[in-house]
């Protein structure tokens, strides 16, 4: 009878953490993903190849690791926050010395085939870090300086290595990343003044140290109809593209901008133009909603979490996701200048999927362990 018993419990548990998944939420992200075969099958004129095919492949082999991980107990993601930060650490100073080289910048690793681009794992290690640090922290800590000096150091070295590479953007986003996981702590705000106020102060003397390549998208974004047929033929393209869909859109597989190859990177940094150009502002706006949907299923999620931790990793999730939207989002309307960031589980790129997947296995672990009890911890860092 006990050997039974010990034969079934587990059965049991694993059964129930499955029904626990927010099943609606891997809904929303399959009909995402749907919209990102839609568009790219659009990108390759009407085939599923190069592009639509290995998004669906990517797609299915990272749902299976979101699930995999969302059952994945949270207090073990815990334990293994500052191990995955130091790992990913490793992996950008690695980056640097062997990294591959594209586009003029050093932010790939090749492994087996295999292109990795280690700043975007690090965005979620970082997030699962500063979580694990800030866990169970009391008002007294959060008020001593010196408690906030390793987190603070914990995003300056990545954005620094970041910044190395280079990825401005990339090093941006992962600096707002982590200010939004002090925030949500219970960081006081005047001690974000003190770091945002010498900002644009220091404006001019950060453009001066910009790469050339980077000087040239901050004044194509100022200017883009300065040199319309260079540094401003992106932007332009993709204003021209947005603005002839009109209301309901060209239709499918009829946008001329993307199928005549006037806009470039139509599969990866500006498949929205695609998508605005044959579905119209519509068509625009439903991406959008559904966009918005995933982004408040998160924070629902850390809203329903009974535990700092997992709050804090919910919320640190959602807002990477929302700033990869409004980056790319922005970026093809002009709003700002181009940066190279992916729209996530539409655009084309495996580096990006598998990294977003992680990132909501995670989320979904949080989900399902929401009311787990961490052991009693001591605040004596």
């Amino acid at each position: 009878m006990m050997d039974r018993r010990l034969w079934r419990e587990p059965s049991f548990d694993f059964v129930a953490k499955v029904l626990q998944i927010n099943w609606i939420y891997v809904v929303l992200l399959c009909c995402l993903a749907a919209v990102g075969y839609t568009a790219l099958y659009s990108a390759a004129g009407g085939s599923p190849e190069p592009y639509a095919a290995r998004h669906a492949m990517r797609f299915a082999f990272g749902l299976v690791i979101m699930l995999a991980i969302g059952l994945v107990d949270i207090r073990i993601i815990q334990k293994l926050a500052w191990p995955a930060w130091l790992g990913c650490a490793g992996l950008l100073v690695l980056v640097l010395r062997m990294g591959h080289v594209g586009k003029g910048a050093q932010r790939w690793l090749e492994l087996g085939g295999l292109q990795l681009q280690p700043s975007e794992m690090m965005k979620l290690a970082l997030v699962l870090a500063l979580a694990s640090w800030f866990h169970r922290a009391s008002r007294e800590r959060m008020g001593n300086p010196l408690f906030l000096i390793p987190p603070l150091i914990a995003i300056l070295i990545p954005v620094g290595l970041i910044l190395k590479e280079p990825n401005l953007g990339t090093a941006a986003i992962t600096a707002m990343l982590g200010g939004m996981v002090f925030f949500a702590a219970g960081v006081r705000w005047w001690k974000f003044l003190l770091v945002v106020l010498p900002i644009p102060l220091l404006g001019q003397f950060a453009y001066a140290h910009l790469h050339d390549y980077q000087k040239a998208r901050i004044d194509t974004f100022m200017h883009p109809e300065s040199d319309p047929l260079g540094a401003g033929y992106n932007i332009i393209q993709s204003k021209i593209a947005l603005g002839s869909g009109g209301m309901w859109g060209k239709g499918f597989l009829q946008g001329t901008q993307g199928h005549l190859d006037f806009l470039p990177e139509k599969q990866t940094d500006f498949i929205f133009t695609m998508i605005g150009e044959e579905f119209g502002l519509v068509g625009g706006l439903v991406v959008m909603g559904l966009l918005a949907l995933i982004i408040i299923g998160g924070m629902l999620i850390a809203l329903r979490c009974r535990h700092q931790f997992g709050r804090l990793v919910a919320l640190g999730i959602s807002c990477n996701f929302f700033l990869y939207v409004f980056v790319n989002i922005a970026m093809v309307m002009g709003v700002i200048p181009v940066g190279g960031v992916p729209l996530p589980l539409v655009s084309h790129g495996g580096s990006a999927m598998l990294t977003v997947m992680v990132g909501f296995g995670i989320l979904m672990s949080v989900h399902v362990h929401r009311d787990v009890e961490f052991a009693a911890l001591r605040d004596d860092r």
